[in-house]
C-alpha cells in the first residue's frame, strides 16, 4: 500500500511543481516516469532492510534467496533511475515491465504462506492480498508503458482551460 502511496503522492507533487515552473505545457508522463522511479527507488532500498521477509515471498525451488532479494533491490533501483533519462527509457521501461511480470508469482507465494513482509513472519493476510495485489501489479506495468515506453501524454494548461492529449 505504501508503494501506492508514493507513486500518487510523487505523481501529484510533480504535475504541481511543473504547473509552476512550465507556464504552458505540463508533461504528465515526465511526471510519471519522476513517480514510478521514487517508487521504485524506495522498495529497492526496502530490499536491504526487509531481507528476511522478502525472502520468504520466493518460490521454494529458488536457490540462494537472500542473494536475489539483494539484486531485484539493485535491479529496481537501477530501471527506476533508468526510466529518468531520454537514453534508457525505453529499454528500462520494457525490462522493468519483464521484472514486474517476473515478480508477480512471488506475491501470490508471499499470499499463499501468509508472509508478512514488514515483520518477516506468516501473518500477512493471505489469498485476499491478491485481489489487491494483482491489480496494483497491473497498474504498475500499464503506468510504466504508457508513461515509461509510450512517454507521450501531455497536458497543457491554456487561459485556465486544460485539454488532455494522447498520442
Amino acid at each position: 500500500m505504501i508503494t501506492l502511496i508514493i507513486l500518487l503522492v510523487v505523481f501529484a507533487l510533480g504535475l504541481l511543481i511543473s504547473k509552476f515552473f512550465k507556464k504552458t505545457s505540463l508533461s504528465v508522463a515526465q511526471a510519471g516516469r519522476i513517480a514510478m522511479g521514487a517508487m521504485l527507488v524506495f522498495t529497492g532500498i526496502s530490499h536491504f532492510y526487509l531481507t528476511k521477509g522478502l525472502g520468504w515471498m520466493m518460490p521454494d525451488f529458488l536457490p540462494a534467496k537472500m542473494a536475489l532479494v539483494y539484486v531485484t533491490g539493485v535491479l529496481e533501483i537501477i530501471l527506476g533511475l533508468g526510466l529518468w533519462f531520454k537514453k534508457t527509457r525505453k529499454s528500462s521501461s520494457l525490462l522493468l515491465i519483464l521484472f514486474l511480470i517476473a515478480i508477480l508469482p512471488a506475491n501470490v507465494v508471499a499470499a499463499i504462506k501468509h508472509v508478512n513482509i514488514q515483520a518477516a513472519d506468516f501473518t500477512g493476510p493471505g489469498l485476499s492480498y491478491l485481489w489487491f495485489r494483482i491489480p496494483l501489479q497491473l497498474l504498475f506495468i500499464l503506468w510504466v508503458y504508457g508513461f515509461g515506453y509510450r512517454g507521450t501524454l501531455q497536458l497543457n494548461w491554456r487561459f485556465n482551460k486544460t485539454e488532455l492529449i494522447l498520442s
